[in-house]
């Protein structure tokens, strides 16, 4: 349990870090898009936003769903 704990804060510590320098890296990006969801439309968002959205997104969503298969086996 407490190894259990131990990682998950550290996964929330890593996608903090990496959320903090990705707001710090797109300052001066000029390219922008639009994403369409279904039919919603955003507003325009740089692309290295976007894509950096979506890494991180998949980090904390990847090891939730580890964890909680590991919770199971034990």
């Amino acid at each position: 349990m407490k190894y259990q704990i131990k990682k998950l804060i550290f996964n929330i510590t890593l996608n903090i870090t990496f959320f903090v320098v990705l707001m710090i890296a797109i300052q001066n990006s000029e390219e922008r898009e639009r994403v369409i969801f279904f039919k919603y439309q955003s507003i325009a968002l740089p692309i290295s936003f976007i894509i950096g959205t979506s890494f991180i997104s998949g980090s904390i969503l990847g090891n939730f769903l580890i964890g909680s298969n590991e919770i199971r086996n034990n």
